[in-house]
């Protein structure tokens, strides 16, 4: 699946992709999660494409490809065991990474997590996205202060969770509506 044309606007996305929307607000009934920071963390992560892979590892003078730095991919950019982790606590063996309806759940449910074991607020973009990237212990550890980059980066999911909030309340009662009622508008 192709990601969406103006990834720049949560609008624009789920005008574009409407299952995206109700995908959403599953996640966001189910995990008490705003549908605004995990599309965020999800944009920083795979810029919204379905096979999102990390950079390869270069071997023999940086020249040689070999194997990826991670075994994070999809959407969620998720690693194989934290996608196991989630599998096994929700008993979704079905789920695929490179499939949006699961990968949002996925957000959601690692956010809520984060929420019940590091304490970060659900709404804590800034948060949650170091959480997420260093997971829950090297979190409690402060892992992140080490990585300027990192908390640059941080930063700016925090900034486009704030930017994608704004949208989404000019488009939210539209999007709820569903295709069949936008006839009668």
């Amino acid at each position: 699946m192709t990601p969406p044309q103006d990834i720049n606007n949560i609008c624009k996305i789920f005008e574009e992709k409407s299952s995206w929307y109700d995908a959403a607000q599953d996640m966001k009934d189910k995990w008490g999660v705003p549908i605004h920071v995990p599309m965020a963390m999800m944009y920083q992560e795979s810029s919204f494409r379905a096979t999102a892979l990390p950079s390869r590892d270069y071997v023999f003078f940086g020249l040689i490809p070999w194997g990826r730095i991670s075994s994070a991919y999809g959407y969620s950019q998720a690693k194989t065991p934290t996608w196991a982790d989630y599998i096994r606590e929700t008993n979704n063996s079905g789920a695929d990474r490179d499939d949006f309806d699961d990968a949002i759940d996925f957000m959601g449910w690692f956010i809520s997590k984060t929420y019940k074991v590091n304490g970060i607020s659900k709404w804590d973009a800034y948060g949650q996205y170091l959480n997420y990237h260093e997971g829950w212990g090297g979190f409690k550890r402060k892992t992140y202060r080490r990585k300027a980059w990192l908390v640059a980066v941080a930063k700016k999911v925090n900034t486009r969770s704030l930017q994608y909030a704004k949208q989404l309340k000019t488009c939210e009662e539209d999007l709820q509506k569903g295709w069949f009622l936008k006839l009668f508008d």
